[in-house]
């Protein structure tokens, strides 16, 4: 019987890869301040991704709390595109305030865009969120050979993102990254 060609695509991509997080928020991040751990800032979607990436075999490298702000989501980006993270997380600052400018920081930095994560996250969110999934912005590319994804920032957004779609196909998306 012959193996499907995705799944010979995947062949001996299991990993374990190393992910690098960062929690967007400027009312945590004053109130928290410079925090290494998500419990310390009583980041519910920081733990979620922590815990759903080590429960699949995976490391967290680091984490990270940072202000809504252009130039520390860049800052903190370009650092982590130049550490041993394979894939990099953020989460938050993605909504329609004038404040959110996650996805105007990050998309300008991505040597190659992922739509279909964009759109597969918002055809996957509806069963959640229903019509409102129109105000979701959420994208993934690849900068400096690591995938970056922005996710929104609700535990249910960073759940869903983790289970269904970037824990499934972590090793298939680091190969390519790494080619």
């Amino acid at each position: 019987m012959n193996e499907s060609s995705t799944h010979q695509h995947k062949k001996n991509t299991h990993g374990p890869y190393n992910f690098f997080l960062v929690t967007i928020s400027t009312s945590r991040a004053g109130k928290y301040g410079d925090v290494t751990k998500p419990e310390d800032a009583e980041d519910i979607s920081g733990q979620v991704m922590r815990d759903i990436i080590i429960q699949n075999g995976h490391h967290v490298l680091n984490y990270s709390l940072i202000s809504d702000e252009i130039n520390e989501i860049r800052d903190i980006a370009n650092f982590a595109t130049n550490t041993d993270a394979d894939i990099i997380i953020t989460s938050g600052g993605t909504g329609l305030a004038s404040r959110d400018v996650t996805i105007e920081s990050i998309a300008p930095m991505l040597d190659k865009e992922m739509p279909g994560f964009g759109e597969l996250f918002r055809h996957k969110s509806i069963r959640q969120i229903g019509t409102s999934v129109i105000l979701t912005r959420a994208i993934a590319g690849v900068a400096n050979n690591k995938a970056i994804f922005c996710l929104p920032g609700s535990p249910n957004a960073a759940r869903l993102a983790l289970e269904e779609i970037i824990m499934p196909e972590t090793g298939h998306i680091v190969k390519h990254t790494k080619e």
